[in-house]
């Protein structure tokens, strides 16, 4: 798949910058005091478990940052499916450099591919509807680029990236500035004064904030903790005058019937804050 925009060849630079600035610091003392600066060889990704893979490109870019000499033959893809005992890929040149990059390498790629693993089985219960799976901000800071990104390669559809490319109108906004309909008014003129492009969305608790947030103008209507009834009949009161979304607590075995009631959105925290890292080894290979 494209590589989405905001993982960009800037943003993913910096990343691995201080993700191995974190961890080698003043150098990796174990590789440099008994593996020769000259010796080559080969290492191995095996795939412990099966899943959805994610991560191969991202671990083709931090082996290239690190050393632009090594070489990796790739076998599965990144949203391919991998079984239990397969080989992602190679990667061949310095041992040193292998060796430094592993653990930040199957870090990101074992969290990635939980992360793709449950997308794809939670977006599987959607088929046959016309509801798309959303992920949230609810991401480990300073590693929100790769759960993103492994949302997107497992299926999902990306929800604002941050607090900067949508206007999300939550329960707090709405009870600091006193109402929906006043909120929403002032988050318009602030999107038209400063020239702005972004949608605006409101969280509504119940159904009498629903009709308000539809008569306010609002972009789109986010119905938060609602039961599926509940959401059914706030689905008829927007009637398609905005777009709709379904979000907390939301569960692998509700997607469905949530679905059913006629949003046009899922969102689910869980994709990114409870999903299980895949077993994932990276093993040496003698030349």
């Amino acid at each position: 798949m494209k590589r989405p925009a905001y993982a960009s060849d800037k943003v993913l630079k910096e990343f691995i910058r201080t993700a191995l600035e974190e961890d080698i610091q003043n150098g990796d003392h174990s590789t440099l005091s008994t593996i020769p600066k000259d010796l080559e060889q080969k290492a191995q990704l095996i795939v412990k478990e099966n899943c959805i893979l994610a991560g191969v490109e991202l671990a083709e870019i931090i082996f290239k940052n690190f050393d632009k000499n090594l070489k990796i033959e790739v076998f599965i893809k990144d949203g391919e499916s991998a079984k239990k005992g397969d080989i992602a890929f190679i990667v061949t040149g310095k041992a040193r450099s292998i060796l430094s990059t592993e653990r930040l390498v199957l870090n990101c790629m074992q969290r990635m591919s939980g992360i793709a693993t449950m997308t794809h089985d939670w977006d599987s219960r959607l088929i046959g509807t016309k509801t798309k799976l959303l992920d949230t901000r609810k991401t480990t800071p300073n590693f929100r680029v790769c759960e993103k990104w492994a949302v997107a390669i497992g299926g999902g559809t990306n929800h604002r990236y941050g607090l900067y490319d949508m206007i999300m109108l939550k329960d707090n906004h709405v009870d600091y500035n006193g109402s929906i309909t006043n909120a929403v008014k002032m988050a318009k003129d602030y999107v038209k004064k400063n020239k702005l492009k972004l949608k605006i969305e409101v969280e509504t608790r119940n159904l009498k904030e629903v009709e308000e947030a539809v008569k306010s103008g609002a972009d789109r209507i986010m119905f938060d903790n609602m039961p599926v009834e509940l959401m059914a009949e706030a689905v008829k009161i927007v009637n398609g005058k905005s777009e709709t979304e379904a979000s907390g607590g939301i569960t692998r075995d509700v997607l469905n019937s949530v679905a059913k009631t006629g949003v046009d959105f899922i969102s689910a925290g869980a994709l990114t804050h409870s999903s299980s890292n895949i077993d994932l080894s990276l093993k040496a290979l003698k030349i």
